[in-house]
């Protein structure tokens, strides 16, 4: 395996194009000032450029050989994406929904951080498999399909779960060195330091994609150890975990327990996730004008993503069941006679305080997670738990970062240096949690991830729906579109999934007893939510072959995209399917809607 740098033509000999250029590459001969003149428009082709993702000066080549069958060296190949797609999975934000689901439910919803995960999984198959077949991400193809005022509103939506994401990030960073620092970092300064911290690792990615992805294994290592060593000294019950994780089942459970399995649904579940694994894919040199080629790196793609979603499934396991050990039915005051005759009784005393006569049992969060496992299995045990948290937000932020950036790029078709999109996004985030961690508790800081779990599930079908409009669709997919089964199956888990976060929303708002103007203003943007839901199901259904949808001159008009908007010669793409387009103009969008 070796890697190539990005070819300067397309790999069918077409010429290459700026980002402003026409399909047919003509603006390449255009003086360079003239070539910043040209207005992107939703035909715009999108190409790389030295500005754009972390892959977008090399590509990593796959090994080619006559061997019929499994190969460990193609597979070594195409790993890393799916990996840096994983950590999504294991930021502070689902390792506090981890240990919360342990402390509330015990091993009891075990099963549904299984499902959720499997369901990610689907999902994340799809998103790569459409980076894969037209070589186009989820952001660009957005920016094809989409007309222009709902695909800036798909942008914003999404910019709000990335920037929610990086603020769960902040927040867990700024824990981890208040814990790894013995208190001598207050949080408001570590919220500064992660700009710096920031910075630095994204400078890493100059020395090449192969050394990033492995800084990135380096990470999910850390965190496989330090959260596996936790579960080492706590040694939770074997046969209980195993029953928690594989019978679906929630007995004697009380509300509290069914709304803590709805946030772990939508702690899993990230938006912006879909974005960044459609667009990582493309770092891999993939001809697609051969079939074969596609259906292989489909194949690896899909087999490495299972891989890392099982270590990320496996990581989140440890957290659920160590807390699940050890704080289920626990009391503030059970936890600080444990904490009596260790260094950190006095930071205990502070946080698990007792206001209903020794019967209030533990709210539990990161900082208190730190200190429950000091008090209980030495300092070191405390030390390791911060240095697990900090490898998760340190991880995560870059993902986000990257995720950002593919976003920025397919739906305006703009494209910012690295540092000025990781300036714009953190101090977005870290103002709010800098207020709050000067001005407020400790508590106020962790229990705002519950509210960041809330907004970032009603992002979730601005990434759901596209993802499954795009893969179901014969004009963007030809032999790979989804298939009757996967149609269904995608579209009602994802209905379901939608539902049961909407529902975690509810009552989220409830619970924070809005009144008045403020409930006015939720209830207008819940009607336009759905309204745009709305929008956004009648294009998928279009996208399905809907006949009715697509004859119909309103839904043509203000639906549809415009004839010429995708077709395998306009796609960032080397494969074109059994259709044979690719010598002439037409629009796969007009030839398959005459076609249904």
């Amino acid at each position: 395996m070796s890697v190539n740098k990005a070819y300067s033509a397309d790999q069918n000999g077409e010429a290459p194009t700026t980002s402003a250029g026409t399909s047919n590459g003509s603006t390449t001969n255009l003086p360079a000032h003239l070539q910043r003149q040209i207005v992107a428009t939703e035909q715009t082709h999108l190409k790389a450029s030295t500005k754009q993702a972390y892959f977008a000066d090399e590509k990593i080549t796959i090994p080619q050989n006559d061997r019929v069958g499994f190969s460990w060296h193609k597979l070594w190949a195409f790993t890393g994406p799916g990996f840096l797609m994983s950590i999504a999975y294991l930021d502070p934000g689902n390792i506090e929904s981890d240990l919360q689901s342990g402390a509330i439910a015990k091993y009891k919803i075990l099963w549904v951080l299984l499902w959720a995960t499997i369901l990610g999984l689907l999902m994340q198959r799809l998103a790569a498999r459409l980076g894969v077949v037209t070589g186009l991400h989820l952001a660009e193809m957005c920016y094809r399909q989409y007309k222009k005022l709902p695909r800036l509103i798909l942008w914003v939506m999404i910019e709000i779960a990335i920037i929610g994401s990086d603020m769960q990030e902040v927040i867990g960073t700024a824990i981890a060195i208040y814990l790894l620092s013995n208190k001598f970092v207050p949080l408001w300064l570590g919220t500064l330091i992660t700009i710096v911290d920031t910075f630095t690792f994204l400078f890493l990615d100059k020395y090449g994609l192969r050394k990033l992805e492995f800084l990135f294994g380096v990470l999910i290592t850390i965190m496989a150890v330090t959260f596996g060593y936790e579960y080492i000294v706590s040694a939770p019950d074997q046969m209980e975990v195993i029953k928690g994780m594989f019978i679906p089942w929630c007995k004697d459970c009380n509300s509290r327990v069914l709304l803590q399995a709805v946030g772990v649904v939508g702690a899993v579940i990230m938006p912006h996730n879909l974005y960044l694994h459609s667009a990582l894919v493309k770092s891999r040199d993939i001809d697609r004008r051969q079939s074969a080629k596609v259906r292989e790196a489909n194949y690896y793609f899909f087999i490495e993503a299972s891989v890392a979603l099982f270590v990320s499934f496996i990581i989140n396991l440890f957290v659920v069941a160590v807390f699940a050990h050890g704080m289920y039915g626990q009391t503030n005051n059970d936890v600080l006679e444990v904490c009596q005759n260790r260094s950190m009784y006095e930071d205990a005393k502070n946080s698990f305080v007792d206001n209903n006569n020794g019967n209030d049992l533990i709210d539990a969060d990161l900082y208190k997670g730190g200190l429950f496992l000091g008090c209980t299995f030495g300092a070191a045990a405390m030390f390791i738990w911060g240095i697990g948290i900090l490898a998760a937000g340190q991880s995560s932020t870059m993902t986000g970062t990257y995720a950002g950036q593919f976003s920025m790029e397919g739906f305006l078709n703009l494209q910012w240096p690295r540092w000025r999109r990781v300036l714009f996004t953190r101090l977005i985030a870290i103002v709010p949690t800098f207020l709050l961690a000067f001005f407020s508790r400790m508590e106020d800081l962790t229990n705002m991830n519950d509210i960041l779990n809330a907004v970032m599930s009603l992002q979730l079908p601005f990434a759901a729906i596209p993802t499954i409009a795009f893969t179901s669709c014969t004009a963007i997919m030809g032999e790979f579109v989804n298939g009757l089964g996967n149609k269904v199956v995608s579209v009602l888990l994802t209905m379901i999934v939608i539902g049961v976060n909407l529902y975690f929303v509810i009552n989220q708002v409830e619970a924070l007893n809005v009144t008045g103007v403020i409930l006015a203003v939720v209830c207008v943007f819940a009607i336009l939510y759905l309204l745009f839901n709305l929008y956004l199901v009648i294009h998928m259904a279009a996208c399905m072959g809907n006949r009715f949808l697509t004859n119909s001159q309103l839904i043509q008009k203000y639906v549809l995209p415009s004839q010429n908007s995708f077709s395998i010669k306009n796609a960032n793409s080397t494969y074109v399917s059994d259709l044979n387009l690719c010598d002439n103009e037409t629009s796969i969008f007009s030839l398959s809607y005459r076609n249904i």
